[in-house]
This record gives C-alpha cells, sequence and structure tokens, in this order.
C-alpha cells in the first residue's frame, strides 16, 4: 500500500481529520460510487450571516483513499464562505495529498461531489437564499464526469 500511496494521503487515512457527524446539520451530502461501492456523507454547520462553512465532518465507507480525500478536503473548506469551497475542485485534492494513484482518482471526485451535495442541500433548506451560480455548474459538471470506475 504504501509503495502507491503518499505519506499525506496515508497520514489522512491513519488519522482522518473531521471524522464524524454533525448533529442537527445546516447542510448533508450524500453521496456514492456505485462501481466500487465507496459512500460518503459530509456534514456542515453553516452560518446563515456570513455563509461561512464553520464546522465539517465526514463518514465515509471505502477505500484508504476515499478516506483520505475525505479528510483532507473537510479541512480544505472549513473555515471558507460558500463560493470559496465552490473553487475547491479535485485536482487540488488532489495535489494537497500530494498524488493519487491513476485508479484512486474517482475517490478525489467523489469528495468533491460530497462538498456540492451537501451545499445543494443548505439552499434546498434555505429556499429564501440564492445559491450561488458556480452552485449548479458544478454539479452538472460533476454528473457529467466519468471517473467512476475502480
Amino acid at each position: 500500500m504504501a509503495d502507491f500511496y503518499t505519506d499525506t494521503v496515508l497520514e489522512h487515512f491513519r488519522n482522518p481529520r473531521n471524522s464524524g457527524e454533525i448533529e442537527d446539520a445546516d447542510a448533508t451530502g450524500d453521496v456514492g460510487n456505485p462501481v466500487c461501492g465507496d459512500l460518503m456523507r459530509i456534514t456542515m454547520k453553516i452560518n446563515d450571516a456570513t455563509e461561512v462553512i464553520e464546522d465539517i465532518k465526514f463518514k465515509t465507507f471505502g477505500c484508504g483513499a476515499a478516506i483520505a480525500t475525505s479528510s483532507i478536503i473537510t479541512e480544505m473548506v472549513k473555515g471558507l464562505t460558500i463560493p470559496e469551497a465552490l473553487k475547491i475542485s479535485n485536482k487540488d485534492v488532489i495535489a494537497k495529498l500530494g498524488g493519487l494513484p491513476p485508479v484512486k482518482i474517482h475517490c478525489s471526485v467523489l469528495a468533491e461531489e460530497g462538498i456540492v451535495s451537501a451545499l445543494k442541500s443548505y439552499f434546498d433548506k434555505h429556499p429564501e437564499k440564492t445559491p450561488p451560480p458556480e452552485l449548479e455548474e458544478k454539479a452538472k459538471l460533476l454528473a457529467a464526469v466519468e471517473v467512476h470506475e475502480h
């Protein structure tokens, strides 16, 4: 396993950050990869006035790369505003981890999908708020990505 993964990936797999679930979350995103069976739930606490992601947690059932990408993306978006969080791509996740094997790239896409899914749920719960246009654009882009192979 160590031959395929960077030290950062292994560290986030062995000692995941922000693992768990937020009770009374403002946003919840459930995503999965039907091919390999990875499942991810992202929960967030979002400040309604500032739209800052104040807390974020994940629960992931999957391989080491799925757990590592979940862990690192929570660190990356915590403290950001919704528009800032939407700027983070799976390529940013891969770079922050120092790389992923090509057959595990789908895990970084799953992490990005988890953030988008959670943010969509936030705006579903708050119809009085207008979601940033980037949210729908990113959701459509991710739906068209074909990397869910194992």
